[in-house]
């Protein structure tokens, strides 16, 4: 079997998968979000917090929620890392410096997971387990929340109430994250993932039986649980620097399938928990077919430009093999890049700064979208409301209407809040790029010169400001400025667009339904959802070609 042939077939099984899955698990987290009975873990939980989980929350007091539920995550992460010197199970590491933890702990707040650190030589068990993983469960619990308090806006008439911030997060985290999380690390335990909380081994390096003559060492931990989280909760961060592309934590093909199945089904699945929270399944179906297009048509064009055999090198290896684990293979790898990318997840089985120039283009340019396609878990959802709300804007502008969505005007002031979320995270990605590249000491951090150099640069902050994690591999983002900077961009990507999210939502929920007319714009209809696309493509798309033009388009370009 050709590896052209083996990586189509893997992408049309995953795709089989994804939709075996999609209605049962849509359906379910519809049911989770729309209950009002509390499981006995759940009313033990709200004691301990001292949470009503009962009182219904206006968007002012629902984005407070979510503010102060990530400022005691942030500074329970930093202190932690701060004092692991003198904690039980620190296999001997020091405490992380501040600038380090500041970066981590707002990096794994905001769901973004960038590492600026070896996780196999800077992160003991305690940290690991008690810190970082438990933020994989609750941030991406909050991003589910703020999507149904959005879906709830659409559905609810004449009320600004969203629902209650504690007990989506709490919902989300216990029903829906942890029990997932619980198949998948058995599923990765299984197939040869470890699992165990040893200490540090010295061990001797082999090949083919013959010993090398030297030693690495390797450490253990709670990879196949961390593993689980990572990419179902659209994390990414990995407990070895190598990420999924380390034995530990993807030991074969099949689990490389798996882990891009399980950062894929949420998000692809909350479409459907849309639909049916707003009393049309084929609403949720033209959202879904939005981003399921975006998807397959990226991950065509991620194959074509690493397949693409210019010279005998590439030939002899069947594509551009560089950077990428033999294992895998280029079809895998380039299924898994632009899964990771077009979603917040950030974890890598290969390294996205040795792919093509175009092919790292496209890894950029998903990221640059927004992260719709299908996105993080919630972000994602919220991220393309947004963008079908401007499409139905400029619809309305085409045939002279006031465009409406859902049954909801689309006025003035909500596509203020729309415009505003837009604008955000490619404002955060240009500036502080632009202001990088033009100091003296930031370059300094740049591995290769030219365009590749600036791609670096402009990745950190795509990456960072749209919450990936994911990283070129060849900057050194371990400094003081990088370090504080793309902790910065975290931090106003993620809380910002909340901010207009739940503002919006809080807009709409107060509004009375539109009846529809002959002239209303049918949303679920094919017609939107070539609409959807193309304004997808061209109002964000463009935003950033200019600056890809710059780096990865001059390099594909050249080569």
């Amino acid at each position: 079997m050709g590896p052209v042939l083996a990586g189509v077939l893997q992408l049309l099984a995953l795709i089989g998968a994804l939709a075996l899955a999609h209605i049962p698990l849509g359906t379910y987290m519809a049911r989770v979000y729309s209950s009002d009975r509390h499981w006995r873990v759940e009313k033990w939980i709200y004691r301990c917090i001292g949470a009503d989980p009962d009182t219904e929350m206006r968007w002012p007091a629902y984005l407070r929620g979510v503010l102060a539920f990530s400022v005691v995550g942030v500074l329970f992460l930093y202190l932690l890392q701060r004092i692991q010197g003198v904690l039980p199970g620190s296999l001997g590491f020091a405490s992380v410096d501040p600038a380090q933890s500041f970066n981590t702990a707002v990096s794994f707040v905001t769901n973004t997971n960038w590492q600026s650190y070896y996780g196999e030589q800077t992160m003991g068990h305690v940290v690991q387990v008690a810190g970082l993983a438990v933020q994989n469960f609750v941030s991406a619990a909050v991003g589910i929340a703020v999507a149904v308090a959005l879906v709830r806006g659409f559905s609810r008439s004449r009320t600004g109430e969203l629902g209650n911030f504690w007990t989506d997060m709490v919902r989300g985290t216990v029903r829906v994250l942890v029990p997932l999380s619980v198949v998948a690390a058995i599923v990765l335990v299984a197939c040869g993932a470890i699992q165990n909380f040893s200490g540090i081994h010295e061990v001797g390096q082999f090949f083919h039986g013959h010993s090398m003559g030297g030693s690495q060492q390797w450490k253990g931990g709670a990879v196949a649980s961390t593993e689980a989280i990572k990419e179902i909760g659209t994390n990414g961060g990995g407990i070895f620097n190598a990420n999924s592309a380390h034995p530990f934590e993807n030991p074969t093909p099949f689990t490389n399938l798996f882990e891009i199945f399980l950062l894929l089904v949420i998000p692809f699945s909350l479409t459907r928990t849309f639909g049916v929270m707003v009393g049309s399944v084929r609403q949720g179906y033209a959202i879904l077919a939005t981003m399921a297009t975006i998807w397959v048509g990226f991950v065509a064009l991620m194959m074509w430009t690493e397949f693409a055999h210019h010279g005998p090198a590439l030939q002899i290896a069947g594509g551009a093999m560089e950077g990428k684990e033999q294992r895998f293979g280029v079809g895998a790898s380039s299924i898994f890049a632009v899964s990771t990318t077009l979603t917040s997840t950030g974890a890598v089985d290969s390294f996205h700064s040795s792919f093509t120039g175009l092919g790292g283009g496209l890894t950029l340019l998903g990221m640059q979208l927004g992260e719709i396609a299908p996105g993080g878990t919630g972000s994602g959802l919220y991220g393309m409301l947004i963008m079908a709300i401007i499409a139905v804007f400029i619809a309305g502008l085409m045939v002279g209407r006031t465009p409406e969505y859902l049954g909801k005007k689309i006025g003035t002031r909500e596509i203020k809040f729309a415009a505003c979320y837009i604008l955000i995270t490619p404002a955060l990605v240009l500036v502080l790029t632009a202001v990088s590249m033009a100091l003296p000491t930031p370059p300094n951090s740049m591995l290769n010169p030219g365009a590749h150099g600036f791609s670096e640069v402009l990745y950190a902050f795509t990456s960072a400001a749209n919450n990936n994690g994911s990283a070129f591999a060849g900057l050194n983002a371990n400094t003081d400025w990088y370090n504080t900077m793309t902790g910065l961009a975290m931090l106003l990507g993620r809380f910002l667009p909340m901010v207009f999210v739940l503002a919006l939502a809080g807009s709409l929920g107060e509004q009375r339904p539109v009846p529809a007319t002959a002239g209303t714009l049918r949303t679920e209809k094919p017609l939107f959802t070539g609409l959807l696309v193309g304004a997808i493509l061209i109002i964000t798309g463009l935003t950033y070609f200019p600056a890809l033009a710059l780096g990865p388009l001059a390099e594909g370009l050249a080569s």
